[in-house]
């Protein structure tokens, strides 16, 4: 968590704004808009999930880094609050493989081993720091957050989209039945299999650890009670036929349980990304 690199480029439009109601999803205009979406990623990380900030975010209020400076910044804004840096109610962060190679690189990497994503050709999207402010989750604003990507990855031509994405809490047995579920169900082919670093690496095969029972483990548990307690970010990975790395890792830092999540833009389904590039004009 520290103190934002001054962007003093000019900050991509992306896409043309999409307009929902008093909803907005757009790129990020300016440092300030910025700044705003790192203030409300403080209140959800730090004050609603007990990440630990460190001395630059606890000055600051805002949730910021070396990688926001070289990112694009997506937000769902609510003109009913105002304009602008006011309005923000909720965030992702993209980061192009184009991008990451002029700078320092994927955050995901500082987790896990991206190595054989690395090696897919064309262009490669990282997806982090999802939040939005606790009054504004609902459905209608978690939609535009994904047409934005959509529209996004249709801009950029996306092959892959991919990023870390978290359970709360440091003890993985905590997570046992949904780990396991992720491992025996969601695991990505090998071609773009993620690992978890060999010094962070967390075993997700937790139920149980014997090789030769994992089919007798898949169906030991309820996949329906698993799916519906599930993080309501990682469910919507799992709709759009999103795969997961092997392993897991301890972040104590956001004091989460890291999972990568990997999405092939030409398996998602016409439903979202073919039905969004349609409907907000924006094919490319």
């Amino acid at each position: 968590m520290n103190a934002l690199p001054k962007n003093d480029g000019p900050i991509d439009a992306g896409f043309a704004p999409i307009v929902s109601g008093d909803l907005e999803v757009r790129l990020a205009r300016d440092v300030a808009e910025i700044e705003a979406a790192q203030r409300l990623r403080y209140r959800v990380f730090v004050d609603e999930l007990g990440a630990k900030p460190d001395a630059a975010a606890l000055a600051t209020g805002r949730d910021a880094d070396k990688y926001d400076g070289y990112c694009d910044h997506l937000l769902v804004l609510d003109r009913a609050k105002g304009e602008g840096a006011a309005a923000i109610v909720g965030t992702y962060r993209l980061l192009r493989r184009s991008v990451a190679r002029a700078h320092d690189g994927f955050y995901t990497a500082t987790e896990f081993d991206i190595s054989r994503l690395e090696s897919v050709e064309g262009e490669i999207l990282e997806l982090g720091r999802s939040c939005v402010d606790a009054e504004h989750r609902t459905r209608a604003v978690m939609q535009l957050l994904w047409k934005g990507i959509a529209a996004y990855a249709f801009r950029h031509g996306i092959k892959v989209m991919f990023g870390c994405a978290s359970l709360p809490g440091t003890d993985p047995q905590t997570h046992a039945a949904a780990l396991s579920y992720l491992h025996h169900n969601h695991l990505a082919p090998e071609a773009i299999r993620t690992r978890a670093l060999p010094e962070r690496y967390v075993d997700m095969n937790l139920m149980p650890a014997d090789e030769a029972k994992h089919e007798a483990a898949a169906a030991a548990f309820d996949a329906r009670a698993v799916i519906a307690a599930l993080p309501p970010l990682i469910k919507g990975y799992l709709r759009l036929g999103g795969f997961v790395g092997d392993g897991a890792v301890i972040d104590r830092e956001f004091n989460t349980i890291d999972v990568c999540i990997l999405v092939v833009t030409d398996d998602v389904t016409a439903k979202y990304l073919k039905h969004y590039s349609r409907t907000t004009g924006d094919a490319g």
